[in-house]
């Protein structure tokens, strides 16, 4: 009997279950049912943090009658953090793999529309041509079996040979001397090149579970299963990363997040203050939230001036927590942390650019920010 109960049971919450995916397929997957979770236990503690002072404190009700503008403060201060949690939660962190495919799109329909006109101007050429047959032209055409072959030399002498073919009403062009230079290198790989210093080798620059190439400061996120750009962190909270596209409103929101706990703070303890032992099972639950809100006071705070010593130092979690395994992050390693066997080692020359920066007079910034080192 108990058998048969536990098995209608468990088929009873499998058709809810199934029932549950097909009106909403996006909890199918484990990952967004648990970021969902956790987006909606946070709004559920600030409703409740909230909520229970309001609940108990009397003064701060009549408060908000007579000074109506304190407590809408704090009610906008409150419906704005939450705001800008859900938009750095549902902002891109920039993912590699997004910025490649615009870039290589933006390459391509450039030069889709750089051969239109190319095509255009062959065939004005062509035209040109025909209807002054006598005079000599650098632009030779010739026509055989309705088949049209223009090859424009003069123009394109930096380029190559610029040909094109018409059959039956279809223009078709071909850029020698501008696609050999290129071959099959696409516009992402060759700016994410420019980036490193020359002559590096693509197959260290290759994501190994991605596969495509990493500019500087990118990194592989297992719980994204994505490159980020200038990868910080995976935030839990956020159910994302936090990268180039998000991190400035990451840091908007703890800014915010801890103007609201710090507010609330005040307010607990104002309530303690004119109403202890009114109510001891009252002042038992207001001060253990307040020891909970003291707690994420502090993390809070030593977070916001640690992402601002990050801004200002330029810098990311990651650059900074696994700088010894970085390779463009460590001169400074090197220098204070070298063996002995490591200081004879060959370095290239500085180019052009690296010479007339480090040349750059100092300023005050530059001193704060190190730049000597």
């Amino acid at each position: 009997m108990g058998v048969s109960c536990g098995s209608s049971l468990r088929d009873s919450c499998s058709r809810a279950a199934d029932r549950c995916s097909r009106l909403f397929p996006c909890f199918s997957d484990p990952a967004r049912r648990s970021a969902f979770s956790l987006k909606l236990a946070l709004v559920l503690l600030h409703i409740l943090f909230v909520g229970v002072l309001f609940l108990f404190d009397r003064d701060l009700i009549e408060k908000t009658k007579h000074e109506q503008w304190y407590t809408a403060t704090y009610v906008l201060l409150f419906v704005a953090t939450l705001v800008q949690y859900f938009a750095t939660a549902g902002t891109s962190p920039g993912y590699v793999i997004d910025v490649q495919k615009a870039i290589d799109e933006r390459d391509a329909a450039a030069r889709r529309t750089l051969l239109a006109s190319d095509i255009q101007k062959a065939i004005d050429d062509r035209d040109a041509a025909a209807r002054k047959p006598l005079l000599p032209s650098k632009q030779p055409a010739s026509n055989k079996n309705g088949d049209v072959a223009i090859t424009v030399d003069g123009r394109n002498n930096h380029r190559g040979n610029a040909t094109a073919s018409s059959k039956n009403g279809d223009v078709a062009i071909t850029v020698d001397g501008r696609n050999n230079h290129r071959g099959n290198v696409t516009a992402w790989t060759k700016l994410v090149m420019s980036l490193f210093p020359q002559r590096s080798s693509t197959t260290s620059l290759i994501c190994p579970y991605c596969n495509i190439l990493q500019p500087p400061r990118a990194k592989h996120c297992h719980d994204c299963n994505k490159c980020v750009l200038q990868f910080d962190h995976h935030c839990v909270w956020l159910g994302t990363c936090i990268g180039q596209g998000n991190h400035c409103r990451f840091w908007w929101y703890i800014c915010g997040e801890t103007a609201l706990t710090l507010w609330t703070c005040i307010l607990y303890i104002g309530y303690l203050k004119s109403n202890i032992l009114k109510a001891w099972w009252a002042d038992i639950i207001l001060i253990l939230l307040l020891a909970a809100l003291s707690i994420c006071l502090i993390f809070l705070m030593l977070l916001l001036l640690f992402h601002s010593f990050l801004i200002m130092t330029n810098q990311t979690t990651y650059e900074l927590v696994r700088r010894r395994r970085i390779a463009y992050l460590r001169n400074l390693y090197i220098f204070c942390c070298a063996r002995s066997s490591s200081m004879y080692r060959m370095e290239r020359l500085p180019t052009a650019q690296e010479l007339e920066e480090k040349s750059r007079p100092y300023t005050c910034y530059d001193v704060l920010s190190c730049r000597c080192c």
